[in-house]
């Protein structure tokens, strides 16, 4: 495994002065992407009264990267972005619906009647192209739009972002190793390393580590970020290399808000209006 560090790769694709964006600017947008999608995400599951916010805090700054790049960098446009713990589709659809992306408003969140379900509904966005929410779903898809990309010689690439819970999927490691079999250099997992599953900590329910050398065996290249560091992430994603990668982001399960951070409880509760307030003069300052 290797600990990401600033200009590192020699198989990183150009650095981003070279077609014209200033790393400030895109930092900045992703920045402001994922505060927006911050507050959406504690809105809509504390007005439904939805479970995962815990885990939607933790991935956002993920996400911002992603979806940022993508509208952004002329060479990421056609990637394909999947987000395979469904459980967490407040965040999606927050960060999608910053972008102007998303096909419907956010207070259907959770509505009778609404495309906006509480786990992932591709018919809410063009940019969503498989609803999930059964874990151990998203690699698999993903394995296969790789292929499919090289076999037409796409200039694409497939990024899953998945849940550390995740990695106790058969599911998930049939398809590493698919993937390393075909060496699909056009793919990279993030996993969103929160330590955090449904009942408990990833290590008391199944141990997980070494994460690095159980990717690395079947045929993978590693690197470990922080992952609430937006530049780090940036680095990760824009990582070429010959092998499909693995990114393990380390992140904080309620990212951002004091009395949601490293809990398990805010697998599944939603907060009170009170709750929402304090979350909210966290994130925002006192100004709202």
């Amino acid at each position: 495994m290797v600990v990401l560090k600033v200009n590192q790769f020699s198989h990183k694709e150009n650095h981003m002065s070279d077609i014209g964006v200033r790393p400030e600017d895109l930092k900045a947008l992703v920045i402001e992407t994922a505060s927006k999608s911050r507050i959406s995400s504690l809105q809509m599951t504390s007005e439904a009264k939805t479970s995962h916010i815990g885990a939607c805090l933790s991935v956002i700054d993920i996400l911002a990267t992603l979806f940022t790049l993508k509208l952004n960098l002329p060479n990421h446009q056609h990637n394909n972005i999947i987000l395979s713990k469904g459980h967490a589709a407040a965040a999606l659809y927050s960060v999608l619906h910053s972008m102007k992306l998303l096909e419907f408003e956010l207070s259907e969140y959770c509505k009778n009647g609404s495309q906006l379900y509480g786990h992932i509904n591709h018919h809410a966005s063009e940019e969503i192209p498989l609803s999930t929410g059964s874990l151990g779903h998203g690699l698999p898809f993903g394995v296969g739009m790789a292929i499919a990309a090289k076999k037409r010689t796409e200039e694409s690439r497939t990024y899953i972002v998945i849940s550390d819970g995740e990695l106790n999927e058969g599911t998930t490691w049939e398809s590493a190793l698919i993937a390393g079999h075909h060496n699909l250099s056009n793919l990279t997992v993030i996993i969103d390393r929160n330590r955090i599953q449904s009942l408990g900590f990833t290590e008391e329910i199944m141990k997980l580590d070494p994460i690095a050398s159980k990717w690395e065996a079947f045929g993978w290249a590693t690197v470990e970020i922080d992952g609430h560091d937006v530049g780090e992430l940036i680095e990760a994603v824009m990582i070429k290399n010959e092998k499909p990668l693995c990114v393990i982001a380390n992140t904080l399960k309620g990212k951002g808000v004091s009395f949601m951070e490293n809990s398990l409880e805010w697998h599944y509760k939603s907060a009170s209006p009170e709750q929402l307030s304090a979350a909210l003069r966290e994130v925002f300052g006192d100004s709202l």
